[in-house]
């Protein structure tokens, strides 16, 4: 069954204080329901040099409805001056997740 009524948008910023901060503005916003973050390592070429650095990678479940006000808010609270924010439709999930997802980035009175 195919759903793509909810995305996950991922972003990394470089540092874990970074990633908690951008994750509970998020959250605390209803843009996404839940995100996750975690280290990585990132290898990438950057105004024609090869870069390495070390990055926190964020995952924002969210609806896809909601997905280009998340992007704006990502870019407009983002340090990077070309932020990655890319976008994956989920395509189909465990139903009373996806609710749950639904009922989080609705905003609560």
């Amino acid at each position: 069954m195919e759903n793509t009524s909810y995305s996950i948008v991922t972003t990394t910023v470089e540092k874990e204080e970074l990633a908690l901060k951008l994750a509970g503005l998020i959250t605390s916003s209803r843009l996404a329901a839940c995100v996750q973050f975690w280290p990585i390592r990132s290898v990438y070429w950057w105004k024609g040099k090869m870069e390495s650095g070390a990055e926190f990678i964020l995952h924002c479940k969210t609806r896809t409805t909601l997905v280009p006000q998340l992007q704006e808010f990502i870019h407009s609270h983002h340090a990077y001056e070309t932020p990655e924010i890319i976008v994956t439709p989920i395509l189909d999930g465990h139903p009373p997740y996806l609710a749950w997802i639904e009922q989080e980035t609705t905003p609560h009175d």
